[in-house]
């Protein structure tokens, strides 16, 4: 039989899973340590305040993060590197080649391979001109990707996008919001051992519970990202919450010091609905996609963190023309306490700081 599991109060779960994510008055000493620990940051193109990768930087790192530390570290200094919309540690890169060079079936697999021409003179191109952007290489397709939505006819995009899955190019950089390609040995440190599979999985999974502290499992697939870790950590049940769950052992005794924090819609605290309505009995949806009137908290609202727990949300705009961060809305799903007020102005106030913004209500 195996040891008992560690019972915890839905407090004592709760402060895991924020000090696990860098959120509680300790912060990181730099961007690399953070990456480190969180394993990723996840790109997105919406900016209503500031991009989700800044904003989940600066929730932990505060003012002493510059957005350019990240460009430095993924183009010049190569400690980080992009993947599929992540941004990861270099470190970890040997945990993720077995995936890319391991042939896998599906229709992009099977489409590089109808497109072998296509796909040498994209090797070629880039190993004689790269790095390039998409919009730099030839579209000399033998059959188009085969698609009625935003990909249709996208062949070129398409093509790289499947060889970097497949590990033969690599992002090299960033020219605005557009990829730079390049040759993957030119970007990915030469010698890199390659992890095997399994072994892969079961190292990013203890990876995976450190970062998140607790969590379940096993989960439904989710895009980009798993939020289930597998048989890593120590069992353990939490106080009125259903079913059992998984704690990274060392996360324990971790004692907890709590703060005020802004957080990304994306931020991995609450990015599985499920463990954050458990956790923290908080509800969010991200409703950009949303008509405006069928909104209630607001396109890009940022969930509110007070400590150890999840108290409202932030409904702002960074208007950068107008040099102003317009706050729009402060929904408390608690009310607020004069701590909480105070905490939550004080972010708000060093958010428009950071941005160069002055803040207008």
């Amino acid at each position: 039989m195996g040891d008992p599991p560690h019972r915890l109060t839905l407090q004592e779960a709760r402060r895991i899973a924020v000090t696990a994510q860098m959120l509680g008055a300790e912060r990181p000493t730099g961007l690399l340590p953070l990456v480190e620990r969180l394993t990723f940051l996840q790109l997105d193109p919406t900016a209503a305040v500031a991009p989700s990768a800044d904003l989940v930087a600066w929730s932990r790192l505060g003012a002493a993060y510059d957005p350019e530390d990240r460009r430095t570290a993924l183009e010049r200094d190569r400690i980080l590197f992009e993947h599929n919309a992540l941004v990861r540690p270099m470190s970890d890169l040997p945990l993720y080649l077995a995936d890319m060079t391991t042939p896998r079936g599906g229709r992009g697999h099977g489409w590089v391979d109808r497109n072998d021409r296509f796909r040498r003179d994209v090797l070629d191109l880039l190993g004689a001109r790269g790095p390039l952007m998409s919009r730099d290489i030839p579209d000399t397709h033998v059959e188009p990707w085969p698609s009625s939505g935003w990909t249709n006819n996208r062949n070129v995009t398409q093509m790289l996008e499947l060889l970097a899955m497949r590990g033969e190019v690599a992002i090299s950089g960033r020219q605005g919001r557009q990829r730079r390609w390049d040759l993957a040995e030119r970007v990915y440190p030469s010698g890199t051992p390659v992890v095997p599979r399994e072994e892969a999985l079961a190292v990013r999974n203890e990876r995976r519970l450190r970062a998140l502290g607790i969590a379940r499992a096993k989960r439904p697939a989710m895009p980009m990202e798993p939020v289930d870790v597998g048989d890593a950590g120590e069992p353990a049940v939490v106080e009125g919450v259903a079913g059992t769950w998984r704690v990274d052992p060392e996360a324990l005794d971790r004692p907890f010091a709590g703060r005020t924090a802004l957080l990304s819609p994306f931020d991995r605290l609450i990015h599985d609905p499920s463990r954050t309505a458990d956790l923290f009995a908080f509800e969010y949806v991200l409703e950009m996609y949303k008509p405006a009137a069928k909104r209630r908290w607001g396109y890009f609202a940022l969930p509110i963190l007070h400590h150890d727990r999840l108290v409202g949300k932030l409904d702002a705009t960074a208007e950068r023309k107008a040099g102003v961060l317009r706050v729009n809305a402060v929904h408390e799903d608690v009310r607020f306490t004069r701590a909480i007020t105070k905490g939550v102005d004080g972010e708000i106030a060093a958010l428009a700081s950071w941005l160069g913004l002055t803040v207008e209500r």
